[in-house]
């Protein structure tokens, strides 16, 4: 029998960004989710560059054992056209995307990945964890320092260490993988892993439910569960193309969806045509791409097993052991976030967490506002710290903590409890298009968002309660996404 897949792609822009910088692609042969982050210029630049230059493999044409090298040398070309641009405007100097990509090839999946955006298996009611997050907590849960439940709220959790940047060392690690009939994909930006609990994906995934359905629901709870990023997923089924009759027609959304003549330009990347292509074809045209694929050739393929792999922040811990802590430190003081100094809003250079005696943080700034003023989300927020994605956005986000301070205060000259009432502004998720208008929210305590989320992630049950730790409502008010760091 002859495997087809039958998918279904879907991105909202999140509770908190002002702009969707994530990218997906998911056609007959293709799915790839891409989270761009840069700044509100870059990201979305990125991501879209990467979905520009891989959906050229989406098509028939692929053995099994050319697959994970052709995959690999689209991401390299998009990697290039990435430092290409940065090198052409400046101003997005930074800029880089994640990139989750599976290729099929009959019945064999190759898979490329680099970033912390996920490649997800249910088969047999289990699910597993294809990918290898690229990110700072994933060193440490490495090295022992902290386990995985602990990494779920480590401050410094969107913290990547490995993405395309334009950077000649920018590689992804391949693999390759058989795919059975009743396998179910889920490809996904940390928009919902940060936030959903694994098993409750696991139990919306084997629902029984469609792709679309399945994907509309993810990312439903992403958005109750708090999620401040933006939330990307494609859901896909290995089904038999005799038995039902999959899509044809590819479906792209995110900032790869944009038009070219919107307000992020695009034009100077191959993503401007990625929105226009493949047009759905006539009942005709579908007809007959069906029969071809019910006369694929049968049989299986185990396919190449490929593993490229830089240590990259592995590698700079071991050079701080070492004594040569020069590289890592320059890349620490390019990172910003929020805590606490004598009792003081802060402004902090660096990261959070310390290597042994090495500090890779300094106060820049003490601010007036008093963390006992605070409403006690946000004051437990400032004292486990809150990342910034840079010094303007770590500026907008103190002041958004001076207002809670004031309306704290107040509250409490008036005998009213602080920060007792909030309300969730929800959006909805659309097919084939990100949602770019968030709808207004009612008045509420504001939730910060971290590099690319600060918020505790909460483990969200099919219901849309939370599992974990409590979420406030969140506010819309834009923010910057630079890296993911953001």
């Amino acid at each position: 029998m002859s495997h087809a897949l039958h998918y279904a792609a879907r991105s909202d822009v999140g509770l908190v960004r002002s702009e969707n910088q994530d990218s997906a692609y998911a056609g007959p042969h293709l799915l790839v989710v891409a989270d761009g982050m840069g700044g509100h210029a870059g990201g979305d630049i990125a991501s879209s560059t990467a979905i520009g230059y891989l959906v050229e493999l989406d098509d028939e044409s692929h053995s099994a054992n050319e697959s994970g090298d052709e995959l690999f040398q689209a991401i390299a070309k998009a990697n290039a056209e990435i430092g290409r641009i940065a090198v052409d405007r400046p101003e997005l100097q930074g800029m880089g995307t994640t990139v989750t990509a599976l290729l099929r090839s009959r019945h064999t999946l190759a898979i490329a990945h680099i970033g912390d955006s996920r490649a997800y298996l249910l088969r047999g009611g289990t699910l597993s964890q294809m990918t290898t997050d690229h990110s700072f907590v994933q060193t440490l849960i490495d090295s022992g320092r902290i386990t995985a439940e602990e990494a779920s709220s480590h401050p410094q959790r969107s913290l990547v260490t490995r993405v395309l940047t334009g950077n000649a060392n920018d590689r992804p690690d391949l693999g390759a993988r058989e795919a059975y009939l009743g396998d179910r994909y889920l490809l996904c930006s940390d928009g919902l892993s940060g936030f959903v609990a694994p098993d409750t994906i696991a139990e919306i995934l084997g629902s029984g439910d469609p792709p679309a359905a399945t994907a509309d629901r993810l990312v439903e709870l992403a958005l109750r569960a708090g999620a401040p990023d933006n939330v990307t997923v494609i859901v896909a089924d290995v089904v038999d193309v005799n038995a039902q009759q999959p899509p044809i027609s590819p479906q792209i959304v995110g900032a790869a969806a944009q038009s070219p003549d919107g307000t992020r330009a695009l034009r100077e990347t191959p993503a401007a045509k990625a929105a226009a292509l493949r047009p759905a074809l006539g009942l005709e045209e579908e007809s007959e791409h069906i029969e071809r694929l019910a006369l694929a050739e049968e049989g299986t393929s185990s396919g190449p097993r490929r593993a490229i792999r830089l240590i990259g922040a592995l590698a700079a811990l071991a050079i701080v052991c070492a004594g040569g802590a020069a590289a890592l430190y320059a890349w620490s003081q390019r990172q910003f976030f929020i805590g606490a100094v004598d009792g003081r809003v802060a402004i902090f250079q660096g990261l959070s967490s310390d290597l042994g005696p090495i500090s890779l943080s300094r106060p820049i700034e003490t601010t007036d506002i008093a963390v006992s003023d605070l409403p006690d989300f946000w004051r437990t927020q400032v004292t486990d710290s809150i990342s910034a994605a840079d010094r303007a956005d770590a500026d907008q986000r103190v002041a958004t903590i001076l207002g809670a301070a004031q309306a704290c205060v107040s509250a409490r000259s008036r005998g009213l409890e602080c920060g007792a009432a909030t309300d969730t502004p929800t959006t909805s998720p659309t097919a084939a298009s990100p949602s770019t208008t968030p709808s207004t929210p009612t008045p509420s305590t504001p939730t910060p968002s971290g590099s690319r989320g600060a918020t505790s992630p909460g483990a969200t049950s099919p219901s849309g309660t939370s599992a974990g730790p409590a979420t406030s409502a969140t506010s819309r008010a834009p923010t910057s996404a630079l890296r993911h760091t953001s």
